[in-house]
């Protein structure tokens, strides 16, 4: 039974070698593929229980694992969509076939890194096929919540580089300074007037015309305006001239504190009231202009920020607002916490999707797949989608490529110990079929032949070399057609077999035309 297992035994150690050459190969061969996973084989011992003075070989059986929590390093690219993972967490991304059914039914799948460019749809995928998925931002740019443990709130990423894109004007700041002598007695009561350019819904640009009529009294000042505001596109009643949407009386302070100040803010008709309310904690009053509601502010009660009245110059010292008109595509990026990024130029930005980043608890366990892919399974548990660096989670970097995990250096010292553990169990193999070499178990041709090895034996040459020998002659005679020997003297068996003396002159050796096979005799002739 020994010899036997020790033949069970080298040949899985054959085939553990080659699964170990195999896993080698494949990682030389993908030692520059960006993403590549680094496999491994394992071996472990097969014990089998033998009697007492014996032992029976086991053998070895392996294991092959593929490291994916091995991370290469990163390397920069001039493509802002060249997208890795610094730390833990991987890219979702799904397969191109299922975009282009667009059935809804979009498989998940994780990677490290890639390469994404829009293709002719705009969805950012990479030559491999593989499409980025993301949580898409409501149109003022923020991001809804969406379920952490499934995939129900991630679409393809999808980029039109032909798009175009402007911001609705939602707020006007004003500081303006009033003539404080147009509201002492006497004055004429000029009114004084003021437009402010600001972006409709859809990019187009309209007007707020504020006009500011002062409060002249008979005796004293009175530091009292009223002011009106017009939409130049709203208007109602369709006689052409716009329509007052907000309309306010301010006073202002003459102490020697707070001279010049706003002291209060109301309505100028407050039984019928025009616009929305003044909330002196912020300085706010709000107007529905005809694309929405519009916050104006004009300052807190007592600031010097603002609209206030000094001296005897009107001064509009500054007039800022947000929005833009319309403008056009001109790059995407990623920032390191997901967010996908569209730049106009018209100077703003605006974020259309943001990239989470997916974990689960045993990464090793993700079944692998094509393009250096994987897939969520038993093994590796449930996944969870996490903003990027938030969590145990690393941040997403642009501009970069992850390298592959494979050690070249490591790799061609484990193949030359693979190479030697393989030569090492062939030979054992050897040994052991020459070791169980048996007369029965020969052609019928040369059974005779084996029988007359007295000779041979003689020489002291051990009887399953004298086997393998003569059936190396059988292939000789076999070629001139003879279908039996005769007996021969070793005179004749050296013209047969070619048998030359060894150049020490004390050992014989088989030459061509057996030229698989070269047996030496141990003795001198």
């Amino acid at each position: 039974m020994s010899i036997s297992s020790s033949l069970n035994a080298s040949v899985a150690g054959l085939a553990a070698n080659a699964s170990r050459l195999a896993t080698i190969s494949d990682n030389t061969s993908n030692s520059s593929t960006y993403g590549y996973k680094r496999a491994v084989t394992d071996f472990q011992s097969m014990v089998i229980e033998g009697g007492k003075g014996s032992y029976s070989a086991g053998g070895v059986r392996t294991t092959t694992t593929r490291l994916i929590d091995e991370r290469g390093a990163l390397v920069s690219t001039t493509n802002p969509t060249d997208l890795a993972v610094r730390g833990r967490g991987m890219l979702p991304v799904t397969s191109e076939t299922s975009v282009n059914v667009n059935n809804g039914d979009n498989p998940l799948f994780l990677t490290t890194t890639g390469s994404f460019r829009p293709d002719a749809q705009g969805f950012l995928r990479t030559t491999g096929g593989l499409v980025l998925l993301g949580v898409p931002a409501a149109p003022n740019g923020t991001i809804p919540n969406y379920p952490r443990d499934s995939i129900d709130g991630l679409v393809p990423v999808q980029i039109n580089a032909n798009q175009f894109a402007g911001e609705p004007t939602t707020r006007v700041d004003l500081s303006v300074n009033l003539p404080a002598t147009s509201t002492r007695e006497g004055a004429p009561g000029d009114t004084e007037s003021l437009t402010v350019e600001y972006f409709d819904n859809l990019g187009a640009s309209s007007n707020l015309i504020i006009v500011l009529t002062p409060t002249v009294p008979a005796n004293g000042a009175s530091n009292e305006w009223t002011m009106s505001i017009s939409d130049s596109e709203t208007d109602v009643d369709a006689n052409g001239v716009p329509d007052v949407v907000g309309e306010y009386r301010l006073t202002f302070d003459d102490t020697r504190g707070g001279g010049g100040t706003l002291a209060n803010v109301d309505f100028a008709d407050p039984v019928t009231p025009v616009g929305g309310p003044y909330v002196p904690a912020t300085g706010v009053l709000t107007i529905n202009v005809d694309g929405g509601p519009m916050e104006i502010n004009i300052g807190e009660l007592g600031s010097s920020i603002g609209l206030t009245q000094l001296s005897d110059a009107f001064a509009p010292v500054s007039i800022s607002k947000n929005g833009t008109p319309v403008g056009s595509l001109t790059s995407i990026e990623v920032d390191q916490n997901g967010f996908v990024r569209a730049s106009f130029d018209i100077g703003i930005n605006r974020v259309l999707y943001q990239i989470p980043l997916v974990d689960v608890a045993n990464v090793n366990g993700l079944e692998s797949h094509d393009q250096q892919s994987f897939r969520v399974t038993p093994d590796s548990g449930s996944f969870f989608l996490w903003d990027a660096s938030d969590g145990p989670t690393g941040d997403i970097v642009g501009f970069a490529l992850e390298e592959s995990a494979t050690d070249v250096a490591g790799e061609l010292t484990e193949l030359i110990q693979t190479q030697r553990a393989y030569s090492s169990n062939a030979k054992v193999i050897q040994t052991v079929e020459l070791s169980r070499a048996d007369p029965i178990s020969l052609p019928v041709e040369i059974i005779d032949c084996v029988l007359d090895r007295s000779l041979l034996m003689d020489l002291r040459v051990c009887s399953a070399t004298i086997a393998l020998l003569f059936v190396r002659i059988l292939d000789i005679v076999w070629v001139f057609r003879m279908r039996r020997f005769a007996p021969c003297d070793f005179r004749n068996l050296q013209l047969c077999c070619r048998l030359k003396r060894h150049s020490d002159g004390r050992h014989w050796r088989m030459f061509a035309p057996v030229s698989r096979f070269g047996v030496a005799l141990n003795k001198p002739v």
